[in-house]
This record gives C-alpha cells, structure tokens and sequence, in this order.
C-alpha cells in the first residue's frame, strides 16, 4: 500500500516512517509547510528533512512555497485559534497531492507531537480525505515521539524550538520561565 506522508520537519518525521515500512507502507514524503517562519527557519527545516530523506532513501515531493501571506490571511482573524486553519492548509494539501498521485492513503508527521490537537488534526484530515476521495490513513505516532526527538539528536539533526508559525514562536517565548530566581 502507497501512502503520502506530509512532513513537518525530519525530528518529528524519521519514527513516523520506520513505523509505517515495518507496517509494509511504501512511503513517500510530503514537504508542504506555509506555517513557518521566519524563512530561515523555514529553510532549516526543510533543508534538514532533504538531506535525511536521502539517507534512508525516501521518496520526498515538495511544495516549497514560503507562503507567508496567504498563512496570514488565513489565520488573521481569529490568530486564537489559527492551529485549524493551519492543519487545512497542510492536510488539505496533502489529501489532494494524495489524489493526485494515485497514492492508496495519506497521513502526517503532526501526528507524533504531543503538543498539537490531535483530536482536530484527525477530524480535519478525515474532511480533507472525504473531500478528495483518498483514504486518511489514521496512526497515533505519539508514543514514539521521544525516541524520534533522540534518534534526531543522535543524526545531528536540526532541532526547531516552536511549532512553526511566528504566533507559536512569539508564546514560546512569552510563557514565565521555570526557574527559580
């Protein structure tokens, strides 16, 4: 069975793609990715998963749009609860280049991070795979996202800080520090 993985970037991606070729997937990668910025983060990320892809040799296709404006045109009005409109973008992208590929499903990396909303990322690739007529293929990556953040480490892989978006990177930095004075 053909699946489209899109990919967030290589950390959050390399246990996704062990897991789904022992399953007996054959994977391909998916880049597509308007949320991040600021460009060298963008650039970063996607140059890291390009040079990992090559090593274990994965298939990658590449939306390399750096798509700043119309990322925020779309979250603009309601910046809150921007997470819905961004998974859109990208799961809707992915549903479609899915589609058009012939591929038999299609899933994502986001589904590793304990940190997203699982819940609406699932509900939102289900509309996509309904919209497209291609299967969402549902795995719950999260219990191999440390191992995946390690295995990263030990590549020397480049290890992002935020989830992507500037308004991800701006709460990063504005939640009180942990440490004791």
């Amino acid at each position: 069975m053909n699946t489209l993985l899109h990919i967030c970037c290589a950390p959050c991606a390399n246990q996704c793609i062990e897991v789904l070729r022992t399953d007996g997937f054959a994977v391909t990668g998916f880049w597509y990715n308007p949320n991040i910025h600021p460009f060298t983060e963008y650039r970063s990320r996607r140059n890291c998963l390009r040079d990992y892809a090559q090593t274990i040799d994965l298939k990658l296709i590449e939306k390399d749009e750096y798509a700043l404006r119309p990322f925020v045109r779309e979250v603009s009005e309601d910046i809150a609860n921007r997470c819905v409109k961004c998974y859109e973008m990208r799961l809707f992208s992915a549903a479609q280049e899915a589609q058009e590929g012939g591929f038999d499903s299609f899933t994502s990396s986001l589904f590793i991070s304990p940190y997203q909303n699982h819940e609406l990322m699932r509900e939102v690739a289900e509309r996509a795979a309904k919209e497209y007529g291609v299967a969402f293929l549902y795995r719950d990556f999260r219990p191999y996202f440390r191992a995946g953040q390690d295995h990263a480490r030990e590549l020397g892989m480049y290890m992002q800080k935020y989830c992507g978006c500037v308004f991800s990177e701006e709460e990063r930095y504005l939640k009180p520090s942990r440490r004791i004075p």
